[in-house]
């Protein structure tokens, strides 16, 4: 039994919706919310990319990064990859990025294999580039951002807490393409219905997280708890 209607953390309605690829399309469509980035930064900036490659217990991960005149700024997580290298997916999006790493980055590192090894970390956001996204991208990763650990919420449900009708599917493109994952807990999203929904590091990588976290899943791979935020 999921117990998704339980006890949770401000309104306890939930809508049903939720981001499925089997769903019609809402009435919010990508253009009217903008997930298209408008920042200054990213991809196409004439300034220079690096990139630092570190292991993990689930193959290794690669941060991109930008020198400003306020310190390093991570541009993009890529979370480990079964098919393809990290490099090889580095160098495709940031093509003449180079390796190279710094105090702030490898601290920033260390956090993330110990977040994956299942330990609590605390990500702090200035060190992100959130005007790379748009403005409702940035509403959904601060929504996202203030899940905390051991809770779970849904599309859905984020996406009434923003304020958007029937807004799930869009709520759930925004995280897909979250330029910073487990730095934005992306993973802590899952559809309405239990399932655990998509992640960029894959369901065994979302499934193992938010175990470590104390959120069980069932033999059918639904979430089993009351902690529900939003």
């Amino acid at each position: 039994m999921v117990g998704l209607l339980v006890r949770t953390r401000k309104d306890a309605t939930c809508d049903g919706s939720d981001y499925d690829a089997r769903q019609e399309r809402t009435h919010t469509s990508i253009a009217e919310i903008g997930l298209i980035s408008t920042g200054k930064s990213g991809v196409g900036s004439l300034e220079s990319f690096y990139h630092t490659l570190l292991p993990s217990v689930f193959g290794s991960f690669g941060i991109v990064w930008q020198k400003t005149e306020n310190g390093p700024k991570v541009q993009r997580v890529f979370l480990p990859n079964e098919r393809t290298p990290v490099e090889k997916l580095i160098h495709a999006e940031f093509v003449d990025s180079k390796p190279m790493s710094c105090h702030d980055i490898s601290e920033l590192g260390e956090r993330i294999q110990s977040f994956l090894k299942g330990e609590p970390a605390k990500f702090e956001l200035d060190i992100v580039s959130l005007e790379i996204c748009s403005a409702f991208q940035r509403r959904v990763l601060l929504a996202e951002y203030g899940i905390p650990r051991g809770w779970i919420s849904t599309y859905g449900r984020i996406s009434k807490n923003l304020g958007i009708p029937n807004g799930a599917r869009a709520v759930g493109r925004a995280l897909s393409r979250n330029p910073f994952p487990l730095i934005i807990p992306c993973h802590r999203a899952i559809r309405s219905n239990g399932e655990l929904g998509g992640f960029q590091g894959g369901l065994k990588m979302k499934k193992a997280l938010l175990g470590y976290e104390g959120v069980r899943i069932s033999d059918e791979g639904k979430v089993l708890t009351t902690r529900i935020y939003y």
